[in-house]
């Protein structure tokens, strides 16, 4: 009897972390970020779905450095996911058909193993992706998140806040009144029930964030900022809101920093 044709061999996503210095004056060696597991791996692969591909060129000539690549840079095969993913985010409001990531997800299916990444940290948290890892489930590909910085756990860690309960909640309103209304309603929320609110902001708005945050919150709310994490210049500090009226500290315009309250 003939033996049955084995099934072809499908690739792995590979969830590819990112350093956290993305955007900041100065950069963090990669062997002080980033294990060497993660380097090596990345280093293997070829195909890249991203959330931008100049960065992911930068990001690949500094694992070069450290590690030979599996293919020359001008060879590495790039994708960059949809702009209105980055706008809209993975996952559209109700009612309104989801983006459908699985054709990039081609060369998997063809036995090619495919790094997902993003601009820093761990690509699909706080970041887009999470459409290709949904598509590589749904097609029936191995998912496999490598080790990384992720910065809301970081951030977490270090704010002293309740790590038993805590909620991301993204980005919140640019409108001010709105913005006021939301602090609000996320305070509730963490004096009621000790759930830490963690969210971030487009850093050009860190100022007009943190402001509105020092004057709306109670006297008494923890309120912690993280920014510049692994890098040697971090910052994070975690006090009473009554404290940071005394020393606003306002965050820079060009540094990505995490926020997060409670009590």
């Amino acid at each position: 009897m003939t033996a049955p044709a084995s099934a072809p061999r499908t690739g792995t996503l590979y969830l590819v972390p990112a350093p956290l210095d993305f955007g900041c004056e100065q950069q963090t060696p990669l062997e002080e970020a980033l294990p060497a597991g993660t380097l090596q791996q990345a280093a293997r692969l070829s195909h890249w779905i991203c959330e931008n591909a100049k960065s992911t060129r930068a990001y690949l000539k500094r694992i070069e450095a450290l590690h030979p690549l599996a293919a020359p840079l001008q060879q590495q095969q790039i994708t960059e996911l949809p702009r209105e993913v980055h706008k809209k985010g993975d996952h559209d409001p109700q009612g309104a058909s989801p983006f459908d990531a699985r054709p990039l997800l081609a060369a998997a299916l063809a036995g090619q193993d495919i790094g997902l990444v993003s601009e820093a940290g761990m690509p699909a948290v706080a970041d887009p992706g999470s459409s290709v890892v949904r598509a590589a489930h749904d097609l029936g590909l191995t998912v496999v998140p490598l080790v990384g910085p992720v910065s809301l756990l970081l951030a977490l860690a270090a704010s002293g806040l309740n790590g038993q309960n805590f909620a991301f909640t993204g980005y919140l309103p640019q409108d001010a009144q709105e913005r006021v209304q939301r602090i609000r309603e996320l305070e509730s929320t963490a004096l009621k029930t000790g759930q830490t609110q963690i969210f971030i902001e487009t850093p050009y708005r860190n100022a007009a964030l943190w402001q509105a945050l020092v004057q709306t919150l109670q006297p008494q709310t923890r309120l912690a900022l993280a920014s510049g994490l692994t890098l040697a210049d971090a910052r994070i500090q975690s006090r009473a809101v009554r404290l940071w009226r005394q020393e606003p500290g306002v965050p820079d315009k060009r540094t990505p920093v995490v926020f997060a309250l409670g009590r």
